[in-house]
């Protein structure tokens, strides 16, 4: 093909005059739309534009839109999420961009619910945009438009373009009775772009595995476990600003210790949790909302929130600013109204008595900001950063604070546009804004300044796609903020956010480096055998990822009392004599696959997970364990595992700041050790603590093991559960 000369005309140059790009970005941008013009795209074979979650995957496709605009593109349809929030933030970013070409009657900016049924022809002349959200009602408004009421519109050249493109454009939907079929709405999409007779189709989305799960796309090569989805006809990356945050952060920096990230997650009890689903004065009575041991973390939460803005306000003013800046923290808990009714009347319990208790100069309160300024100092003094005087913050949060309070329930009972604000963010109106609700705090709702979010949906079957976009505390976030900022939620749901995390990033980044023709492995156990598995079947509440170096170890547990498990602690003394008769504790050494099996189900029975909320997916850790130990290329360590072991330690189980401890090996001892020794096949590690009292364990020692995963291994995503059988 003949290299495309792109035309930076009237629209794009006058677009990105009033626009700051980097020039990563301006590349992008021009680099997709050549892809557009030289290449036919369609549902089924798009064009991909692949950013992070609130990376700026919108203010890219707006600069792709005007520079199409300029190559002879006549109409834009932008498709959103089908949530009335979303179409209307969208539709304001537009509006925001393309303000001064809508004045002058370049362009024609529509939502398709409330597009004229009268446009002249001269209107129709402009240059056309429109947002339509991906729901029925609006999908036929649009083919109306298109192809009855206006069909000269219908046969000029059109960009679609699928904001959020995941299960809902691109998926599929299951049942016994008929098989695997396309979704309404997916037919819907697609058949609009054929009846189109040039257009060209554009996925903008955050969540490439949506390909990796399509049905339409499945091979899997049996000799190797490989499966092989079929990739875009081009795909551009949005390039990331060095000051945004994402899962990395949440989820990977914050295993290490004495960083910023470390502080972030604070424990929420799923006992909590029930609290908050409907109301039950047994549990909870509104006036003892300072004092109630049933919303420990809500509260600490919400004094954190306030303190942490009243810091961000002194800080700022230490530097010259003479603004306040607006800060949000949200409740995402339920779906449901009645919880949202409930939770809006706990939330402004607490608030009404920190009010109170301001008002009365209470010890309470001084005592609840004194816990919640040590807490966040420790991590803004890490940073090296300015820290205000607690009397100031204190007088700050009496004087200013507490009094601008806004605590807003956000769900369909709204009117949206009351919510927004001119760029369809969510309104800031006072300097602390608490906002509680549902799915309309999920996917592609903004919400600026951010620094707090308590998060507790629990669905029965958590959807990646949909899962990964509550993390609404993702993207550009300065790291004044970071400091003071905290993610509540239980240990089971981080543990769940956390595989999301991995099983993305690990599909992400074989996507980005070719992993659509390399493959990524799925894999189930079933009647004893690791098998290839569907990845359209996996249930991400019970994904393992495994890649090089991935470290898989038990936490959050007691161990079972002394009478209980010395039996079985006496027998794992003896396996690892017999195992390593020399009793040589430097150098790793292999054992057979069955014997370490045997050693994991040993230590298994010795563990006790209680209501700690914490979990341990043994058959996966077995599972990971045995695959990667029978892929070994060498024939000598093939169904083979390496085998560390160490005696004598005396780890406590609570660290410092009240977290489970999660680190008996060291990176820069034993984990150098198993980075030099396990090349192609795992290494389990295996710690023999003291188990003192006085460490807050049960009087017994125990072992606890570590399962590092080798140098050189293709991606793996192992489920120990999968949907029902068609």
């Amino acid at each position: 093909k003949s290299e495309i000369i792109l035309n930076r005309g009237a629209f794009y140059d006058r677009y990105m005059g009033s626009n700051e790009y980097s020039q990563e970005s301006i590349d992008c941008i021009e680099r997709t739309v050549k892809g557009l013009l030289s290449n036919k795209t369609s549902s089924d074979r798009p064009g991909m534009l692949l950013g992070m979650i609130q990376s700026g995957k919108t203010r890219t496709f707006l600069g792709i839109v005007a520079l199409a605009f300029d190559n002879d593109f006549e109409v834009t349809i932008v498709f959103t999420k089908g949530t009335v929030a979303l179409a209307r933030q969208t539709y304001e970013r537009l509006n925001q961009a393309f303000n001064t070409f809508v004045e002058n009657d370049w362009v024609q900016l529509y939502d398709i619910m409330s597009m004229p049924d009268n446009l002249t022809d001269y209107e129709r002349r402009q240059k056309i945009i429109i947002v339509c959200k991906k729901e029925d009602d609006n999908l036929r408004r649009l083919n109306e438009a298109l192809f009855e009421k206006y069909p000269d519109l219908g046969k000029k050249k059109t960009l679609i373009i699928d904001d959020e493109a995941d299960f809902a454009s691109i998926g599929f939907r299951k049942s016994k009775r008929e098989g695997t079929n396309i979704n309404v709405i997916a037919g819907q999409i697609d058949n609009l772009r054929k009846s189109l007779p040039e257009s060209s189709f554009l996925q903008v989305t955050a969540t490439p595995y949506s390909l990796y799960l399509q049905p339409e796309t499945l091979t899997i090569d049996t000799s190797n476990e490989i499966f092989m989805p079929t990739k875009p006809v081009f795909t551009e990356i949005v390039p990331v600003h060095s000051g945004y945050v994402g899962g990395d952060f949440y989820f990977k920096k914050s295993e290490e210790a004495d960083t910023v990230a470390s502080r972030i997650h604070c424990e929420v009890s799923p006992k909590e949790l029930l609290v908050l689903q409907k109301p039950d004065l047994r549990r909870f009575k509104p006036e003892e909302a300072l004092t109630s041991k049933s919303i420990p973390a809500l509260r600490s939460a919400i004094v954190n929130f306030i303190v942490g803005a009243s810091i961000r306000h002194l800080q700022d003013s230490a530097d010259g600013s003479v603004s306040r800046k607006k800060f949000s923290f949200i409740v995402h808990t339920e779906r449901k109204k009645e919880a949202h009714a409930w939770q809006e009347e706990i939330v402004n319990a607490v608030v009404v008595g920190l009010k109170t208790a301001a008002t009365n100069d209470l010890p309470l309160l001084r005592l609840l900001i004194a816990d919640s300024y040590a807490d966040l100092s420790k991590s803004i003094l890490q940073e090296g950063l300015f820290v205000p005087k607690e009397n100031d913050v204190e007088k700050d949060i009496c004087e200013v604070v507490l009094p601008s309070v806004m605590v807003t329930k956000v769900n369909s009972e709204n009117d949206i546009k009351q919510l927004l604000d001119d760029s369809g963010q969510l309104r800031l109106r006072t300097p602390v804004n608490i906002f509680i609700g549902g799915q309309i705090l999920d996917r592609g709702l903004t919400i600026a300044n951010l620094i707090g979010f308590y998060y507790g949906r629990n669905p029965q079957k958590f959807q990646q796609d949909t899962v990964l976009q509550h993390s609404r505390m993702y993207g550009l976030r300065p790291l004044e903020d970071l400091c003071v900022t905290r993610f509540y939620t239980s240990p089971n749901l981080h543990g769940v956010l956390k595989s999301i995390y991995e099983f993305d990033h690990a599909l992400r980044s074989a996507f980005e480096c070719g992993g659509h023709d390399a493959g990524v492995v799925f894999i189930r156990k079933e009647a004893g055998r690791i098998i290839p598995c569907s990845p359209n079947k996996i249930l991400l509440s019970s994904t393992t990822t495994l890649k090089p170096f991935r470290r898989l170890l038990p936490i959050g547990f007691q161990t079972g009392f002394k009478t209980n498990i010395s039996r079985a602690i006496d027998e794992l003394d003896e396996r690892l004599v017999s195992l390593n008769p020399s009793n040589d504790e430097i150098q790793p050494f292999l054992i057979p696959i069955g014997d370490a099996k045997k050693i994991v189900d040993l230590i298994h029975e010795t563990l006790e997970f209680g209501d700690s909320g914490h979990i341990w997916d043994v058959e996966a850790f077995k599972a990971s364990m045995e695959y990667q130990s029978k892929m070994a290329e060498s024939g000598t360590e093939r169904n083979m595992v390496w085998l560390l072991v160490r005696r004598g330690r005396d780890l406590e189980r609570i660290r410092e700041g009240g977290r489970y401890q999660n680190s008996p090996d060291t990176p820069h001892v034993e984990g150098e050790i198993a980075k030099s020794v396990a090349r192609n096949t795992p290494i389990l590690m295996l710690f023999r603590q003291n188990g003192s009292k006085e460490k807050g364990w049960r009087g017994s020692p125990f072992w606890w093991p570590v399962l590092q995963m080798p140098r050189e291994m293709k991606t793996v995503v192992f489920t120990s559960e999968v949907e029902d059988a068609l």
